[in-house]
């Protein structure tokens, strides 16, 4: 699975109630099931166009590293339950495949 650590730092405080679930999630990285597929510093450009572009949402930085991963990635799915996700597009104008949706 890739994702950002944008995606990972709001997954720890949104599972903070949840015994176990940081070290879960921190452990999954080291154990490979888990990378990080690009570097903000690597895609500041793109993603800051895409927190621009989305506005009204608003996007959050999180939403907008899954977005451009979602664009670098073609073939994957978007794995969330946020809904946010039916209104974004990546490369302008495509639907972003998802596993799950609020």
């Amino acid at each position: 699975m890739l994702t950002c650590e944008a995606v990972l730092a709001e997954a720890t405080y949104l599972t903070r109630q949840t015994p176990g679930a940081r070290v879960a999630l921190i452990e999954m990285v080291g154990e490979g099931f888990i990378s990080i597929g690009m570097q903000l510093s690597d895609d500041h450009s793109a993603t800051l166009a895409l927190v621009r572009r989305y506005t009204n949402v608003p996007m959050s930085l999180a939403d907008a590293c899954l977005v451009r991963l979602a664009e670098l990635n073609p073939q994957s799915p978007v794995l969330t339950l946020d809904s946010d996700f039916s209104v974004y597009r990546k490369n302008g104008r495509q639907v972003i495949d998802m596993l799950c949706r609020a």
